[in-house]
C-alpha cells in the first residue's frame, strides 16, 4: 500500500497536459519503470477506459490501481490522481471569485484561452484519426457537427443517436468470448453498491431543501453518464446549460473556467468543480461553494470508480459483443464532430468580442461580429500554436508563456 500510495501520488502530482501527456506519464511508470502491467494489459484496458463516459485516464489510473491491490488498489490509484488536481482547482475558484474580474487577470486568460484554442484544435485532430476509421464513421462525425452547431441539439441526443446509428450500420459480427455468468453477478453487486453510494448526497441535498445544490448534483451526474470523449466534447453543451439555463456563470468565465483547468494537474473534467465553486459563490458565499465543489467532485468521479470496478473484470466479454462494439465506435465518432463544435464555438468567442445566437425556426447558432475581430487573440493563438504543434514545446512552458505575452502586449497597448 505504501507503494501504490508513492508511485500513484507522484502520477497525480505530475499529471498536467491533458489526457496524452496523462496516459504516457502512467505507461513510463507503470510498464516501462515498473512493469506493473504488461503492455497488452495497458493497450487493453486503455482501449476499454476510452469507450467509457468520464475521463479515461484518470480510470485507467483506477484500473491500474485495482490490477496491482484490489479495490482498495483501485481507490488508491484513481483517488490520487484527481486530488491534487481538485486541491489546486478549488483554490483557484476561490480567487478567481475574489480577483478574476480585475483587468491584469484578464489580460494574463486571454494569452491562456489563446493556447486552450490550440489545445482543442490538437485533440481533434487526435481522436479524429482515431475514431474515423470509415465512411460511414466520417459521416456520423459530421451529423454531429450539423445538429450541435447549427441546431443545438442537445449532446445527450446526439450520443443516443450516434450508439444506435453505430449498432445499426454493418459492422463485425465475430463474437469471441462468451459472457462470464460469475462476472456479471459481481458487476451487478458492484452496481448496486456504487449506486446507492452515488445517490446517497443527492438525497440528503434534496432533504435539506437547497435547490441550488440539488441542481449541481442533478446537472453533474448527467455530465457524469453523457461524457464520452471527456471534457472536451461536453463542454459547449455544458455552457448552454449553465450559462443559458441555469444562469450561474458567464460565458467568458466559462472559456476562463477551461482555461485554469489547462493549467493544473489531473483530468480536464476538474472544469466542473471550478464552474460549481463560482456558481456557489455567487449564490452564497464561500461554505456553499465548498459544498457544490465538494458535491460536484462525488457525483463526477464516483461513477469512474463504478464503471472500472464493474466492468474491468469483463473487458474480455464486453470485447465479444460486436454490436456493443460497434455502437461505442458510433458514439466515438460523434465525439470528433463534438469537439469539432467546440473549437469553432470557443474560437468565435476568444476572437471576437461580440457573439450573439442566431434563432430562426429550428436553427440556432452563434454569429460573430466582424467589426469585433480582435488581432492580438489571433496572434496569441498563432505563436501557441507555432510553439505546441510545429516546435512541440510542452504545454507547461507554453501556456504561462503565451499569458504573459498577453499581458504585455495589453499593456504596451494601453489595455490594463
Amino acid at each position: 500500500m505504501k507503494e501504490l500510495f508513492a508511485v500513484f501520488g507522484r502520477i497525480g502530482l505530475l499529471s498536467f497536459g491533458g489526457p496524452a501527456a496523462q496516459i504516457a506519464l502512467m505507461h513510463h511508470e507503470l510498464v516501462d519503470k515498473r512493469g506493473w502491467l504488461t503492455e497488452a494489459q495497458f493497450l487493453r484496458a486503455l482501449s476499454f477506459c476510452m469507450l467509457l463516459p468520464g475521463p479515461e485516464a484518470m480510470q485507467l489510473a483506477t484500473y491500474a490501481g485495482w490490477k496491482r491491490g484490489g479495490v482498495i488498489g483501485g481507490l488508491i490509484g484513481g483517488g490520487l490522481f484527481v486530488l491534487p488536481g481538485a486541491m489546486v482547482m478549488a483554490a483557484l475558484a476561490l480567487l478567481y471569485g475574489a480577483y478574476g474580474s480585475l483587468p491584469v487577470v484578464q489580460a494574463l486568460f486571454l494569452g491562456v484561452k489563446a493556447t486552450v484554442i490550440v489545445i482543442v484544435i490538437a485533440a481533434l485532430i487526435k481522436i479524429a484519426g482515431r475514431a474515423l476509421v470509415s465512411r460511414a464513421h466520417m459521416l456520423i462525425a459530421g451529423a454531429a457537427f450539423v445538429a450541435l452547431f447549427f441546431f443545438a441539439v442537445p449532446f445527450p441526443v446526439v450520443v443516443l443517436v450516434a450508439g444506435i446509428a453505430g449498432a445499426v450500420m454493418p459492422h463485425d459480427r465475430t463474437a469471441t468470448t462468451p459472457p462470464p455468468g460469475g462476472g456479471l453477478r459481481s458487476a451487478g453487486r458492484v452496481l448496486l453498491i456504487g449506486g446507492t453510494l452515488w445517490a446517497a448526497p443527492v438525497v440528503v441535498v434534496a432533504l435539506s431543501g437547497s435547490a441550488f445544490l440539488l441542481d449541481v448534483a442533478a446537472f453533474f451526474s448527467l455530465m457524469a453518464v453523457v461524457t464520452f470523449g471527456g471534457a472536451y466534447a461536453v463542454l459547449a453543451y455544458m455552457t448552454q446549460e449553465v450559462v443559458f439555463s441555469y444562469g450561474w456563470l458567464t460565458t467568458p468565465q466559462m472559456m476562463d473556467a477551461l482555461g485554469l483547468a489547462e493549467t493544473t494537474p489531473g483530468p480536464l473534467i476538474l472544469v466542473t468543480q471550478f464552474v460549481a465553486m463560482v456558481a456557489g459563490l455567487a449564490q452564497g458565499g464561500t461554505a456553499l461553494a465548498l459544498a457544490a465543489g465538494a458535491l460536484t467532485l462525488w457525483v463526477t468521479f464516483l461513477p469512474c470508480f463504478i464503471w472500472i470496478f464493474a466492468g474491468a473484470p469483463l473487458i474480455d466479454w464486453l470485447d465479444g459483443r460486436p454490436r456493443l462494439r460497434a455502437a461505442l465506435a458510433g458514439i466515438t465518432a460523434a465525439v470528433v464532430g463534438v469537439i469539432a463544435n467546440l473549437s469553432l464555438w470557443f474560437a468565435l468567442h476568444v476572437m471576437f468580442g461580440t457573439v450573439t445566437r442566431l434563432q430562426s425556426g429550428v436553427i440556432s447558432m452563434v454569429i460573430p461580429d466582424p467589426a469585433s475581430l480582435q488581432p492580438l487573440a489571433i496572434g496569441l493563438a498563432g505563436l501557441a500554436a507555432v510553439l505546441l504543434m510545429r516546435q512541440k514545446w510542452p504545454l507547461s512552458l507554453v501556456l504561462p508563456l503565451v499569458a504573459v505575452t498577453a499581458l504585455g502586449l495589453t499593456f504596451a497597448l494601453g489595455g490594463v
